[in-house]
């Protein structure tokens, strides 16, 4: 079943079409979409597990072995990814594969192993599987990361069985993920839904659900970092409960984790390796992020309200009038006609297309929202769900009117669509979207498509909104939070909202939203004063920070299409935990309230009211303090400024910054590497919105006394930068706190 399947599924939701409109769903997604099904009813058996093994069936990477009451597929792929499937459940057809099931590799092999278990034994991962059932996956050095226990199945007399199964990781280990959650990228002890909620305000509270529930867990360990992604778009609940390391040995509590399904297929993947690799093995399963436009990485700001084309070119004016950098209008549903998505209120917005091309000359594109549901024409007080047939056709029409993207309020719980489609319309809305929008616009431009809602494998068509999030500070924690989950989830363009407030006396929240939001890949801010405009209705001092913030976003520009180009070739997110180049290091694993963009630069926004300084954590090497020069050598703690002006940012040394230059052209920002010591960095260069774009250019840069030179790799050797260079950080001296 495809997003246009789906769509057509749609039907009017009131007091008469619910029943039909859900009996409807139903039929079409269990005709196409065997990828929902789980196991059937088995006459009178009310629970059931899978007993001891009777014979095993070996095959390419793999094989089945089956048990009494059941039967466990496993199999090795060339990537390294583990598949594991129960009651004859294969990998495909599954809507989070970006293809094919990638091949089996040709040496792994099903064996016999002790006491009556079979294993087989891949290059990069292990996988053991017991006499009962348990399934386990071991680093190729024999240390298991994760024992999966046997699953139960509880089955109705009608209906669809619903299942749980527990396992058990290492007691050092901490959880990441699920993508989307609001309480923190470190999981703690508690319930979490994976069923996606309203596309509301950012979930609150364990067990409650959010926009984004992707069932993805990253688990890191001194042993080993590892992945599990269970591939079910049924609604759940998982139940996390860290371990604890005992006094000795034979004393530690492993950690634990319980996963209780509604209904759908009893199988998932695992993949075992560094951070790196492990995503870039799930960017070649799920498929590579999509690339964005250029222009996607700069300031976009939401014109919601009922104002017409001469409210959007006031708004634009206003920007540009205070120097504030503007890059995108996103109309909301006040542009559309009677608020029904796919139509414009030609009374406001008459000649839209020349209000485009107007806008485009000056570099800002505009955005169209397309709502989930509008009222009846001919139902009073009924909503609708409108029927999305030959859904790419209408928004080939988006690209017509004159917009370069759209972006989505659709939550998975707003439609419909019943228990086996609820968390993948969103994601076949989002295709639609793409491939619709992608055969209008030309050549050589590249759509936005942005949703509010998805499951594994929305990269492949765009990125995540986050909403404005939870009110007050703990919403600004949650929102870095929120993006930090969605990378390591394999969606690495994502921001939050910025929402004005500060006529109610949160000006600080306000500028400090909007500082950490300059260093996310999604900036979007949304007007919230009496007539919309922008941060210059807050006041003179809100102005001035926010001038400053888009400021450096703008440039930092060349830095943010660097790593989106990167995220697409390797599947690394743009925003990281500080523990990703290092997991083994455990001080870096709790450390929630920083993170890494890139490999350059580190970033500690301030999330409390009234902090002037505040502490952060520095990773092993040295460090530079951009706004003073100051060098510091971590691992360490360093106290730091932090005033209302500006938020502390770091930056490797040796790391070379791709940076927009004042005549606009792109120049590296080079920092000193430590002495003796050597550094690097790439730069995919792309000022226009086609194509992948070229290739990379690779820079070496190494340090004599206080001469740093700055070296282009080429395949003819090392050359002379052809792009201007300015090095900083001779100047600083050492420092720690």
């Amino acid at each position: 079943m495809n997003g246009r399947d789906l769509v057509r599924s749609w039907w009017s939701v009131g007091r008469a079409g619910a029943a039909r409109g859900l009996r409807t769903v139903r039929a079409a997604w269990r005709r196409r979409g065997a990828d929902a099904t789980g196991p059937g009813p088995r006459g009178p058996v009310r629970a059931r597990v899978p007993g001891t093994v009777r014979e095993v069936e070996p095959g390419p990477g793999g094989g089945v072995i089956r048990f009494a009451r059941s039967e466990l597929r496993i199999l090795v792929a060339v990537n390294g990814a583990v598949f594991w499937g129960w009651d004859g459940a294969g990998p495909e057809p599954s809507y989070a594969l970006a293809g094919a099931c990638p091949e089996p590799d040709p040496r792994a092999a099903l064996e016999p192993d002790t006491d009556g278990g079979w294993r087989v034994v891949a290059e990069r991962v292990t996988v053991a599987v017991s006499r009962h059932g348990a399934l386990e996956v071991l680093t190729p050095g024999g240390v298991t990361l994760r024992r999966l226990l046997p699953p139960r199945w509880w089955e109705a007399e009608d209906g669809p069985a619903r299942w749980m199964q527990r396992s058990e990781v290492p007691a050092d280990a901490r959880f990441f993920g699920p993508a989307g959650r609001a309480e923190g990228l470190r999981l703690r002890d508690g319930a979490y839904r994976l069923g996606n909620g309203v596309a509301g305000r950012a979930a609150e509270g364990a067990g409650s659900a959010a926009p984004v529930a992707m069932p993805v867990q990253l688990v890191v360990a001194d042993a080993g970092t590892h992945l599990l992604f269970v591939d079910n778009p049924w609604d759940g609940t998982v139940t996390l409960r860290e371990g604890a390391e005992g006094a000795g040995s034979g004393h530690d509590r492993a950690g634990t984790c319980e996963l209780r399904m509604e209904g759908g297929p009893v199988r998932g993947w695992a993949m075992v390796g560094t951070p790196a690799r492990i995503l870039l093995t799930w960017a070649s399963l799920t498929g590579a992020p999509v690339l964005p436009p250029a222009w996607a990485f700069g300031h976009h700001h939401v014109r919601e309200g009922t104002g017409g084309e001469d409210e959007v070119r006031r708004v634009v004016a206003g920007h540009q009038e205070r120097r504030l950098p503007l890059d995108a209008v996103h109309l909301g549903d006040g542009h559309l006609d009677g608020r029904r998505a796919f139509t414009v209120d030609l009374d406001r917005f008459p000649k839209l297309p020349m209000l485009a091309d107007e806008l485009r000359r000056e570099g800002i594109r505009l955005v169209s929202v397309v709502p989930p549901a509008v009222r009846a024409e001919d139902r009073r007080g009924e909503a609708v769900f409108p029927d999305l047939t030959g859904a790419r056709e209408r928004y080939a029409g988006q690209a017509t009117q004159g917009f370069a993207g759209v972006w989505h309020t659709l939550g998975s719980s707003s439609a419909p669509v019943g228990r086996e489609a609820h968390h993948v319309d969103a994601l076949c809305l989002a295709r639609s979207a793409y491939e619709g929008l992608r055969s209008e616009v030309p050549s050589d431009e590249r759509p936005l498509v942005l949703s509010r809602s998805g499951w594994a494998g929305l990269q492949r068509y765009g990125g995540v909104w986050c909403g404005e999030g939870a009110a007050g500070w703990s919403g600004l924690r949650a929102s870095l939070a929120q993006v930090l989950g969605l990378g390591l989830c394999g969606v690495p363009f994502s921001g939050p909202d910025v929402v004005g407030g500060g006529r109610d006396g949160s000006s600080e929240l306000y500028v400090r939203r909007m500082q950490l939001a300059a260093f996310l890949p999604l900036l979007r801010t949304v007007a919230a004063g009496p007539v919309g405009g922008g941060p210059w209705e807050y006041g003179a001092v809100v102005l001035g920070h926010a001038r400053v913030a888009l400021g450096e976003r703008r440039r930092l520009l060349p830095y943010f299409v660097t790593l989106a180009h990167l995220a697409r070739r390797t599947g690394a997110p743009m925003v990281r935990p500080l523990w990703w180049p290092a997991p083994e290091e455990r001080a870096l694993r709790d450390c929630e309230d920083a993170f890494l963009l890139g490999d350059a630069l580190l970033v500690a926004p301030v999330l409390e009211p009234g902090a002037v300084r505040r502490e952060v954590r520095l990773p092993r090497g040295r460090w530079y303090d951009t706004a003073t020069g100051r060098a510091y050598e971590g691992p360490a703690k360093v106290l730091v400024d932090a005033p209302l002006e500006r938020i502390p940012v770091f930056a490797r040394a040796g790391a070379v910054v791709p940076v927009r230059g004042e005549d606009g052209g792109t120049e590296l920002e080079v920092w000193a590497p430590a002495p003796g010591r050597t550094g690097g960095g790439l730069v995919v260069p792309d000022d226009g919105d086609g194509g992948d774009g070229p290739e990379a250019e690779r820079y070496s840069v190494t340090r004599s006394g206080p001469r740093v030179v700055v070296r282009r790799e080429t395949e003819n050797g090392a050359e002379e930068p052809s792009r201007p260079v300015r090095v900083r950080g001779l100047g600083g001296s050492g420092g720690q706190m």
